[in-house]
Order: C-alpha cells, then structure tokens, then sequence
C-alpha cells in the first residue's frame, strides 16, 4: 500500500495539520479546532481515523484534537508530561506506535517550542518527520512562548532538538512542521516561501543547522518580537480539552441593536475589505478584512471577553468569520448583520481617504504631516521613513494618546494593518487617510526619507 500524506491548511493562522493514510486507516497529526475538515479529508480518502497525534500544547489556536479524538473513537496521543485534565494515551522518547502494518510513527521528544514537544517520525520507505514547532522550513519555532526566563534555555533546547533530528534522520526525509507559514510561532519575523522541504534541504540551509549554537541562540533571541496576545488563553485551554466548535448561525441583529451593542461598548466587527470599509462604514466600527490575518489581529486586539458582533457583506462572509475565531477561542458571536452600512444604521455613514506612498511624498513637500507607523518593531528597526511614529498595531489601543490630534496618514507593509488602524482612530475622531501600498516596493521609490537602526539613512 501506497502511504499518503495530506496537509491540512490554515493559511490566516500560518499552520498545517496532517492526515496520513495507507489507504484504509489513517492517524492526524495537530487538527485545528473545526474538526470538519478533516473528517471531511477522511472521508474523501476512504479511511478510518484511528489515532491522533499532539505535537505539544499549542500556544497559537484552539485543538480539535480532543474532540476529533472523542468524534472518531481514535485513540489521542500526547505527551505524559503534559499536565492535562482529560484521558489520553500518554506518550514518551522513543515511543513506537503501530498504527497499521504500513504506518508505524516513531517518537521523539525535541523541546525547544516547548519543554515537552514532540515529533512524530514516520518510518519505512517514504519517511516523512511532523516536527510541530521544531523543525520549520527555514526555521524553528520560537522559544519564548512560556515566559522570558525561559527564552534561553529553550532556545539552546530548539538548537539541540534540530541537530538530534538531523543526525538520526536521512536526508530524503520530508519535513512536517505545524508552523512556519505566517504562523507568529515561528522563530524568525520572516517566513520560507517553501512549500515543501526534507531534512537534507534544511541541513543546508536552516540556521540550527547551518550555525553554531551560540550563533543560533544569538540570532534568534535578538529577532523575536511581540506576539498576539491572545496565545496567553490558549495553552490552559488546549489542556482543559476543549470541546469542538460551535459553528451555528449566530442571531441576526436589526439597527436599534446594533446601535444598542455599539453605545455598550461591545465591538461591531466590519469583515468586507479595507476598499469598502474607507468608502463607507458605520461610525464606531472597527475594520478586520476576511482577506487578511483577520483572527490573528482580531484576537490581539480585543479585550478577552469582549462581546462581538460581525458585519459581513452576506452570510457566507459572517460564516467564515465565525469559523476563524473560533480556532482562537472566540466562541459563538453575539450577533450578526449582513448587507452594507445602510443596512446597519440610518445614521450618516463614515468615511476616510486611501492614499499611496507616492501621495505622502507630495503631501509632505507642501506642508507638515504626521505619518504613524504601525508594523512591528522588528520591521521598524529594518527600515522606516524618517520622522515617522511608531506605535505598533498591537499596542494602538493603549497608546491612543500619543497619536497627535491632527491629520494623521497611517501605513503598514500593504495596508491591512492600517487599515485596523484607521479604523480605531476615526472611531476615536481623529481625522486620517490609510495608506494602502506596499512599503518595501514603493516607499523608497517614491522619494521618501529611509531610515534603518542597522544602517542609518537609506
């Protein structure tokens, strides 16, 4: 029997789950919370799921793994030292599970990402490694997830977990990984365009293979920065076992509600795009496009807690908003409304201008212009314009105040993130235009003053 290896995307969270089958039985590695895809993916394929393998307690989403587990009456395997309060079949270092005649899965403890990360190596002719947060293509997972004090130490793990699954695997080995695909869970800010790789690839090419430790360890501590805030609620929950996904239609709210939640406080989510919502949206409304990391920026900015409401072009949009947050935990929305800002208020509808960096740089030779900055520190120190201030995304909402008063042009790399930003800004009466162009192609072109920490003026 032919062994088959199916990814399972999540594009807007940066990770893959897996599906691996011999064409009868099947075991899946790390599913996502909306354990309908993959089922969808056994089913397609014609298998029985009979196991399920954790890699670890993911910081970045919410597991299906318990309820996948519970749903197929696979067995679900995770690591015996992980403190978790539900039943599973604990695992250790040098574990082999005989999944069927073909599948045999082989385990290795490769801390790093985490003290009790594991990867699950899939023996026999067509060996393939699921290195979770381990192993990235290009990379590693990030080490500083459990806490500063532990940045280091975790880091030195992450360099010798890397070299033990080089040494003990060939090189035509595929490699597996959870994350690494826009996933904040990567080490690097950056991420591989790779789509596929294989320990031989990565012993070229990947820094824990390719430097020294203390190199390594150097390099990745001095590139970490702020992940969403969000990843504080998900470990406790993937330990509790969580329960699948509530995916039912939330109630349908009218505009005396609406209004009602929007003068409460409670957040009215705009999911169309940043085209749309700049040319027209109700006043008080914050901007998350489905056409972005819309669950990754959504869950760091919110108060935990705080009611939502999704405002969606039609019900197919709310739907899929309400699939993406779910995988963070945010759980059954308050409400819905569908249709445009007509349809949502009878009060006059808001609006701000969209502009290129090219129209920055003539503003700027006639008159004096703020121009805030909200990309991460790590793309700040890489480059920004001169005279520019920089509030991160992440941190707008606690720095409101250092926003000047005046006309105020925000920018990102492409203008999604400014487009959040602008947003939260006119909701607070600032006046703005969003910048809705891409830095690296076209701020330097269009005569703007370049500054790096690294390398002075550009």
């Amino acid at each position: 029997m032919v062994t088959t290896i199916v990814p399972i995307e999540t594009p807007s969270l940066g990770d893959r789950s897996y599906l691996v089958h011999d064409g009868q039985v099947a075991f899946v590695v790390d599913p996502q919370r909306d354990i309908d895809r993959m089922l969808a993916a056994a089913a397609d394929a014609g298998v029985r799921i009979t196991h399920v393998f954790e890699t670890h307690i993911h910081n970045d989403y919410i597991t299906g793994g318990y309820a996948l587990a519970q749903e197929t009456g696979a067995k679900y395997l995770v690591n015996a030292d992980d403190e978790v309060s539900f039943d599973r079949v604990p695992v250790r270092d040098g574990d082999v599970i005989q999944v069927s005649p073909e599948l045999r899965v082989r385990v290795v403890h490769t801390p790093g990402h985490t003290f009790t990360h594991l990867s699950y190596v899939l023996e026999g002719a067509n060996p393939a490694v699921f290195s979770g947060g381990s192993l990235l293509f290009g990379s590693t997972g990030r080490p500083d997830l459990l806490g500063p004090e532990h940045t280091h130490e975790l880091a030195h793990h992450q360099f010798a977990s890397a070299r033990r699954l080089a040494q003990e695997l060939a090189d035509d080995t595929l490699v597996m990984p959870t994350h690494g695909f826009g996933s904040f869970c990567s080490a690097t800010a950056t991420t591989s365009d790779a789509t596929g790789s294989t320990i031989g690839q990565e012993r070229l090419s990947n820094p824990a293979l390719s430097k020294d430790e203390e190199d390594y360890v150097a390099e990745i501590v001095a590139g970490l920065d702020a992940y969403p805030a969000y990843y504080v609620h998900m470990g406790p929950a993937n330990s509790d076992g969580p329960a699948e996904a509530d995916l039912s239609t939330p109630r349908q709210a009218d505009k005396a509600e609406l209004r009602r939640r929007l003068e409460a406080g409670e957040w009215l989510v705009d999911l169309r795009t940043r085209t749309a919502f700049a040319a027209g949206h109700v006043p008080g409304t914050f901007n998350f496009g489905l056409d972005g990391q819309f669950a990754t920026y959504l869950g760091w900015l919110i108060p935990w807690g705080t009611p939502v409401t999704l405002l969606g072009e039609s019900q197919e949009q709310v739907a899929d908003a309400q699939r993406e947050l779910v995988r963070i935990g945010i759980d059954s929305p308050a409400a819905a409304a569908t249709g445009s800002p007509r349809d949502w208020s009878d009060g006059p509808v808001g609006h701000f201008e969209r502009a290129t960096f090219a129209d920055l740089s003539q503003v700027r030779h006639h008159r004096r212009v703020a121009i805030l900055d909200v990309r991460r520190l790590s793309e700040w120190r890489d480059a920004h314009i001169d005279g520019a201030i920089h509030i991160p995304l992440h941190a707008l909402l606690e720095r409101l105040g250092d926003v000047p008063a005046d006309e105020v042009w925000i920018h990102c790399a492409a203008g999604y993130r400014a487009s959040i930003a602008a947003s939260f800004l006119t909701a607070n009466g600032h006046r703005v235009i969003a910048v809705d162009d891409s830095f690296d192609d076209h701020a330097a072109d269009a005569g703007l003053p370049l500054v790096s920490e690294y390398a002075g003026k550009k």
